[in-house]
């Protein structure tokens, strides 16, 4: 029979924490460079730097979690839970 495990160490991995950021980050940031008004592109000197960073973003997010799906952490075996009875 196979030894039990623990899915702890899925649930704080450190990818899908980025990942899922930079994913919320990167269409909030993407939709807003959609919209950006000519006053802003020109204060960026015609560059609709929102919109690319927000797609850099996205990208950086998908990679995270695209890594995190084709190299889940491997299982951690449930350590036993010790009776708390006294010394003797």
């Amino acid at each position: 029979m196979s030894e039990p495990t623990s899915g702890k160490n899925k649930l704080f991995d450190v990818r899908l924490v980025i990942g899922g950021l930079f994913v919320v980050y990167g269409v909030i940031v993407t939709t807003l460079g959609i919209f950006d008004s000519q006053a802003e592109i020109d204060k960026a000197e015609g560059v609709r730097i929102n919109l690319w960073m927000g797609l850099a973003m996205l990208a950086l997010g998908a990679f995270f979690l695209i890594w995190l799906r084709l190299n889940p952490p491997k299982p951690v075996p449930a350590q036993p839970e010790e009776e708390s009875g006294p010394a003797q």
